[in-house]
């Protein structure tokens, strides 16, 4: 039995208890019924407080680019998981997964939007789910290369950073003056061919 404090009561003790309860009142249930339905809005509600709390904690603090605009980093990771005990998640033949797509805000590593899919859902799928931040810059992996989908971040006055693909087929408008001893290889407008 349990003489003093569970580990789950420590680390509730240092959680803003007001603004939760606005999220629970919210949705009209008491915390117990919260647990026991598990009603996914409370905590998506309550994650957006501790983000904004977070981001005022980090929000001096450099990274090493010089910018003041928020910087996002954009991946997902593949989790294996047993077919026997998912087999909603199946993802090959004889395997289940899910993948965890997480944008980063790297000004102290602060996970601002995470979506749990199903294994078989592509990287790039996640693009239409963003709501573009005006200003922002996202990094992306060439998993992400889609310009369709980038193009709408482009149009939402925000910027992105992406490897090309091996097989991209373009064409350079024009070259803008970069650092080689930065580790920048290249900075170019491009349209497809």
């Amino acid at each position: 039995m349990n003489q003093g404090r569970t580990v789950f009561s420590q680390i509730t003790e240092l959680l803003p208890m007001y603004e939760f309860r606005k999220c629970v009142d919210r949705y009209s249930s008491t915390l117990a019924d919260a647990n026991e339905s598990r009603d996914w809005r409370i905590y998506a509600d309550f994650a957006q407080v501790l983000i904004h709390t977070a981001r005022k904690l980090y929000k001096d603090d450099r990274f090493g680019v010089e910018l003041d605009e928020t910087v996002y980093a954009l991946d997902s990771s593949t989790i294996d998981l047993c077919l026997s005990l998912f087999p909603w998640a199946r993802f090959r033949k004889t395997k289940s997964a899910i993948n965890l797509h997480t944008l980063l805000d790297l000004r102290g590593n602060i996970p601002s939007y995470i979506e749990i899919t199903n294994g078989k859902v592509h990287d790039i799928n996640i693009l239409y789910q963003l709501i573009p931040e005006p200003g922002s810059w996202y990094i992306l992996d060439r998993g992400y290369v889609d310009f369709l989908r980038l193009y709408r971040l482009s149009s939402s006055s925000a910027f992105f950073v992406t490897r090309a693909k091996t097989n991209l087929r373009f064409c350079r408008l024009y070259s803008g003056p970069v650092e080689k001893s930065e580790g920048v290889l290249s900075d170019q407008t491009i349209v497809t061919c």
